[in-house]
C-alpha cells in the first residue's frame, strides 16, 4: 500500500467497475424482498449543490445498507426536464445572437431546447456519479422522456373526464419576466418596505369644493396598489361597520377617470386596514376577484403579459411600466386634489421562485386541477399510519396543507414542456370566440374523432383542430415519478415488484410542491401511496445559519470539497453533521473530519499489511468459534470482539430509524477510538500476534462493511488492499456484518463483565494520562505506578493484563495493591480502584513549588477581585443578569483550582 491514500484515483477507479458490471442494477426476476427509492430528480439545468450532495449521500447510505443486508435494491435515477429555468438558459443563448424565441417559432425553438439539453443536460448526471451514488444508471429517466410524456398526457385526460381538471377564467399569479402562470407555491413572499396610499373617492351627487379639494363628500380609500386604479369597479365597507353603513348602495367616483363605481359592503374587507373601505379591482388581485363573484362587477384587466399598462388603463398610462405608471398616476392624483397623504407601510410581496420578478396577479384563462377529492385519500393514508412521515412532526405540516389545499393551476405559457391536450376548433379561434369548442384527447387522431362526433361534421380534417399552445407545470409530470418512470401506465413487472417504493428521502421545503401531490397522483391512479416512509431532512445552511444562495455569496461547492478532500469526506462529514431534526451549518473547516477519518482507516490498514507475517485467513466463520477457549483470548481481545458485535447490532438499529447522523457517530467511534486508537496500540505488542492479528483482520473487515455505504471508495479500495475481496468481487455486494452468534460469544467467553472490566481499564489509563499532563511529566517517559484496587478480583484482572498494561501506561513499575492507605503521590479515583502517579526523579519539587505558590497567589488574587465586584450592591443591581451570572462561575472554577494548586503545594513541600 502506499504512504497516503489517493481519493483521486480510488474514485476514478471504482466507480466505472461498479457501473460497467451492474452492481448497482437489479431485476423483479432476482427475487428477495424489495427495497426501493426514487431519486428526487433535479433540474436538467442544475449542477451539484449542498442539498443535492446531502439528499443523495442520505439516500445512498440507506440504499447500500439495504443492498448488503439481502434486498433486491432498486434506486432509480433521472432529471427534471424544468419547464422554466430550461427554457430561460435557452432564451438567454438566443438573447446573444440578437434573436427571441419567437424569431425561431416554436418548432425550431425546442430543436433548441433539445440541443442543449443533449450537449449540457448530462452535467448533473455526472456529477452525482462523482458523489458516488449508487443508482441503476440503466434505468435512468427524464420527466420528458417518451415514457413519462405517455403517463402525463393519460392523467391529464382521465382527470379532465372525470371532471376533476377544468379551464377557467381565475386569477393567477402571474410572471411578468417569463410570461407565464405560478402556482401559489411557486412564489416566493418576501418582507417589503412600502407606503400605503390614501386617496379620495367622491361620492356622485356631492357639491363641489374649494381649490384643491374636488368634493366636499367622499370616501378616503387606502392601498398599497395605487397603478391599478384604472381598474377598480367598485370600493367597499365591512357590513359590521357602522361608520359607513351610509353609504352601502351609493356611487362614487373613480378619480382620473370619471367613470361611477358602487360602494358595496362584504365581509372580506378589514375594518382596521387603513380607513377601512378598500378599492375592488377584480382583475389584479384575488381576493378582489371573489368579491366581484359575489356582487357582479366587472374585471377589467389594465396591463399587458409583460405588466405594462394597456388602453383600458388610460391614453396618458398606455405603454407604461407598472412602476413608472404608479409614479406618474400618484403624482396625478396629487395634482388634482385627491391624494389625501402617504404612510409608510410593511407588507409581504410575491416573487417568482426563479427569476425573483415582483408577480402581478392577473385575470386568465387557465387550467386547474380540483384538488380537494384527491387530497382526502392522501390525507387519510398518512393518518392511518400506512404512510409513516419520519420525524413524525412533519405530518402536522402535511396536514394544513391538504387540508385547506386550493386548486392547482397547472397551465403555463411556455413553450418547452408537455403540451396540454386540448384540441380547438380553429374557425372558432379565429372568431374570436370566448368560448371556442374544445376536446381532450391523448393524440390529434382521438381528438379529430372526437370533434367530428361532437360538432356532427364528418368532414373535419387535421387542419381544422389546432392544440392549445400552454404546456404543463413541471411539477405535473413530477408529481407521476414514482409510477411513471416504472413503465405505467403499462402494466410492467418493475411496476409489480418495486411499487409502492419503500422510502422517499427530501428536504422540507418541497412537502408541497412534490411530497403531497405525489401522494395524490399515487394513489388515485395505483391506488396505493407511492411510498412507505417519507424521510424529511433539514436544508442545508452556512455557519451563520443563513440559507445558501448565490446572492449572499455563502454556497459552498461540493464538487470543491470533492477536490480538495474527496467524495467520502463529503458523505461522512454531511452525514456526521446532520441531524434529521434540525437544518445543517456548515463550513469549509468541518469536511476535513471526513478527510482525517479517511487518512486514519488508510494508516491502520497500512500498519496491519506491514506488520502481517503471513496472510492470516482471518476469524470467527473461517476459523469456527472451537479454534479458540476463553483462556486463549486476553481480556482486550475479548473486549473488541464484543465492541465488533455491539457497533453490528447499533448500527442496524440505527439505520432502521433513519438516525443517519447517529451511524456516523457510532461507525466513526468504533473505527476510530476502539480500533485505532486502543485495539491497534494493544495488537503491536500482543502476547500471541497471530490470534491478536486474526482478530483484529476480523474486525476491521466487519468494520469496513459497517462503513461502506458512508464511505464507498476507501472502504471498496482497503478491502481490495488487504485481501479481503478478490478481483472480481466488490464490497458493496458484501453481506452487510451482523455481529457473532450466541454460539460463537459464549465459547469465546464475551461477556457484559469483561466489556465493562476493559471500558474502566482504560478510563484508569486515560485518568494517569491526564495526571501526566497536570503534573508536566514528558508524555514519552516511563513512570511508577501504583493501583490501589477496591478488591482481590480486580486486583487478579489487572495482574493478568499487566503486560499490555504497563505499555498503555507507559510504565516501568506498575505495583497492584488492595490496601486503604495513603500515598504521598497524585492520584485519581476510578471505577477499578485509585491509580496514582510517582514523581520522583520526575521533576524538580522546588521549582515546582515555587511555580505552584506563584499560580496559588494569583489566583487568589483573581478571587478577591470578583468578590469585590460581587459585593458591590451597584454593580450586582445595574449588570446584565448574565455578567453577574459569568463572574460567579468564574469565581467557582477558581475556587476549585485553588483546592488543586493547594494539594499540588503539599506533593512538592
Amino acid at each position: 500500500m502506499d504512504k497516503r491514500y489517493d481519493a483521486k484515483a480510488a474514485e476514478a477507479k471504482w466507480y466505472p467497475i461498479w457501473e460497467k458490471n451492474g452492481y448497482f442494477h437489479a431485476e423483479p426476476s432476482d427475487g428477495g424482498t424489495p427495497y426501493s427509492v426514487v431519486i428526487p430528480p433535479p433540474n436538467v439545468t442544475g449542477i451539484l449543490h449542498m442539498g443535492h450532495a446531502l439528499n443523495q449521500t442520505i439516500q445512498d447510505v440507506l440504499v447500500r445498507w439495504r443492498r448488503m443486508s439481502g434486498f433486491n435494491t432498486l434506486w432509480l435515477p433521472g432529471t427534471d426536464h424544468a419547464g422554466i429555468a430550461t427554457q430561460s438558459v435557452v432564451e438567454k443563448a438566443l438573447d446573444k445572437e440578437g434573436l427571441r424565441r419567437q424569431d425561431l417559432g416554436r418548432e425550431k425553438f425546442l430543436e433548441r431546447v433539445w440541443a442543449w439539453k443533449k450537449q449540457y443536460g448530462g452535467t448533473i448526471v455526472h456529477q452525482q456519479r462523482m458523489l458516488g451514488n449508487s443508482t441503476d444508471w440503466r434505468r435512468e429517466r427524464f420527466t420528458f422522456d417518451e415514457g413519462c410524456s405517455k403517463a402525463v398526457t393519460k392523467v391529464f385526460v382521465q382527470l379532465f373526464k372525470e371532471g376533476l381538471i377544468y379551464k377557467g377564467d381565475y386569477i393567477v399569479n402571474w410572471c411578468p419576466h417569463h410570461q407565464t402562470a405560478l402556482a401559489n407555491d411557486e412564489v416566493e413572499h418576501e418582507a417589503n418596505h412600502g407606503s400605503l396610499w390614501y386617496i379620495k373617492y367622491p361620492v356622485v351627487g356631492s357639491e363641489k369644493g374649494a381649490a384643491g379639494e374636488p368634493y366636499k363628500d367622499y370616501v378616503m380609500v387606502a392601498t398599497t396598489r395605487p397603478e391599478t386604479l384604472p381598474g377598480d369597479t367598485a370600493v367597499a365597507v365591512n357590513p359590521k361597520d357602522e361608520r359607513y353603513a351610509h353609504l352601502v348602495g351609493k356611487t362614487v367616483i373613480l378619480p382620473l377617470t370619471g367613470r361611477e363605481i358602487p360602494v358595496i359592503s362584504d365581509m372580506y374587507v378589514e375594518k382596521e386596514f387603513g380607513t377601512g373601505i378598500v378599492k375592488i379591482t377584480p382583475a389584479h388581485d384575488p381576493n378582489d376577484f371573489l368579491v366581484g363573484k359575489r356582487h357582479n362587477l366587472e374585471s377589467i384587466n389594465i396591463m399587458t403579459e409583460d405588466a405594462h399598462m394597456n388602453a383600458l388603463a388610460g391614453a396618458k398610462y398606455e405603454g407604461m411600466d407598472r412602476w413608472e405608471c404608479r409614479k406618474a398616476l400618484v403624482a396625478d392624483l396629487e395634482a388634482e386634489g385627491y391624494l389625501d397623504h402617504i404612510e409608510e407601510y410593511d407588507n409581504q410581496v410575491g416573487h417568482c421562485y426563479r427569476c425573483h420578478e415582483v408577480v402581478e396577479s392577473r385575470l386568465s384563462k387557465q387550467w386547474f386541477v380540483r384538488m380537494k377529492p384527491l387530497a382526502e385519500p392522501a390525507i387519510a393514508a398518512v393518518k392511518s399510519g400506512e404512510v409513516k412521515f419520519v420525524p413524525e412532526r412533519w405530518s402536522k405540516i402535511y396536514f394544513n396543507w391538504m387540508e385547506n389545499i386550493q386548486d392547482w393551476c397547472i397551465s403555463r405559457q411556455l413553450w418547452w414542456g408537455h403540451r396540454i391536450p386540448a384540441y380547438y376548433l380553429k374557425s372558432d379561434l379565429e372568431a374570436t370566440k370566448e368560448d371556442p369548442l374544445f376536446v381532450v384527447e391523448e393524440s390529434a387522431e382521438a381528438a379529430l374523432a372526437a370533434m367530428k362526433e361532437k360538432t356532427g361534421n364528418a368532414a373535419l380534417t387535421p387542419d381544422d383542430l389546432e392544440q392549445d399552445p400552454d404546456v404543463l407545470d413541471t411539477w405535473f409530470s413530477s408529481w407521476l415519478w414514482p409510477f411513471s418512470t416504472m413503465g405505467w401506465p403499462e402494466k410492467t413487472d418493475d411496476l409489480d415488484f418495486y411499487y409502492p417504493t419503500t422510502d422517499l428521502v427530501t428536504a422540507q421545503d418541497i412537502i408541497f410542491f412534490w411530497v403531497a401531490r405525489m401522494m395524490m397522483a399515487g394513489i388515485h391512479f395505483m391506488k396505493k401511496p407511492p411510498f412507505k416512509n417519507i424521510v424529511i431532512h433539514g436544508i442545508v445552511r452556512d455557519a451563520q445559519g443563513r440559507k445558501m444562495s448565490k446572492s449572499l455569496g455563502n454556497s459552498l461547492d461540493p464538487l470543491k470539497i470533492i477536490e480538495e478532500h474527496s467524495a467520502d469526506a463529503l458523505r461522512f462529514s454531511l452525514a456526521l453533521i446532520t441531524s434529521l431534526d434540525c437544518d445543517s451549518k456548515v463550513d469549509m473547516k468541518k469536511f476535513e473530519v471526513g478527510r482525517n477519518f479517511c487518512t486514519k482507516i488508510w494508516n491502520a490498514a497500512r500498519f496491519m499489511e506491514m506488520n502481517q507475517e503471513k496472510p492470516w485467513a482471518g476469524f470467527g466463520a473461517a476459523r469456527g468459534p472451537e479454534a479458540l477457549s476463553p483462556e486463549a483470548l486476553s481480556s482486550d481481545e475479548k473486549h473488541i470482539l464484543l465492541a465488533c458485535d455491539k457497533a453490528c447490532a447499533k448500527m442496524k438499529d440505527l439505520l432502521e430509524k433513519y438516525r443517519i447522523q447517529d451511524g456516523a457517530l457510532a461507525i466513526y467511534d468504533f473505527f476510530w477510538t476502539q480500533i485505532c486508537d486502543w485495539y491497534v496500540e494493544y495488537a503491536k505488542d500482543a502476547p500471541d500476534k497471530a490470534t491478536a492479528f486474526a482478530i483484529l483482520r476480523d474486525v476491521f473487515w466487519k468494520a469496513l462493511r459497517l462503513l461502506h455505504p458512508y464511505m464507498p471508495f476507501v472502504t471498496e479500495e482497503v478491502a481490495h488492499q488487504l485481501g479481503f475481496l478478490g478481483e472480481n468481487e466488490t464490497i458493496l455486494l458484501a453481506d452487510y456484518p451482523t455481529g457473532y452468534t450466541d454460539e460463537e460469544k459464549k465459547a469465546w467467553g464475551l461477556t457484559d463483565e469483561v466489556y465493562d472490566y476493559v471500558n474502566a481499564k482504560r478510563e484508569m489509563i486515560t485518568a494517569l494520562r491526564a495526571l501526566r499532563a497536570e503534573y508536566k511529566v514528558s508524555p514519552a517517559a516511563f513512570v511508577k505506578v501504583v493501583v490501589q484496587c477496591h478488591d482481590d478480583s480486580v486486583a487478579a484482572q489487572l495482574a493478568a493484563d499487566l503486560a499490555s498494561l504497563k505499555k498503555a501506561l507507559r510504565a516501568e513499575e506498575v505495583e497492584i495493591v488492595t490496601d486503604d492507605a495513603d500515598r504521598a503521590m497524585p492520584g485519581t479515583l476510578t471505577k477499578l480502584g485509585t491509580i496514582y502517579l510517582s514523581l520522583e526523579g520526575l521533576v524538580d519539587k522546588a521549582a515546582e513549588a515555587k511555580r505552584v505558590a506563584t499560580e496559588l497567589e494569583k489566583t487568589r488574587g483573581f478571587i478577591k477581585s470578583i468578590d469585590a465586584k460581587l459585593a458591590n450592591e451597584n454593580f450586582v443591581a445595574h449588570a446584565p443578569a448574565a455578567i453577574v451570572e459569568g463572574q460567579k462561575a468564574k469565581r467557582a472554577e477558581l475556587v476549585a483550582n485553588v483546592a488543586r494548586l493547594e494539594k499540588l503545594a503539599k506533593l512538592f513541600a
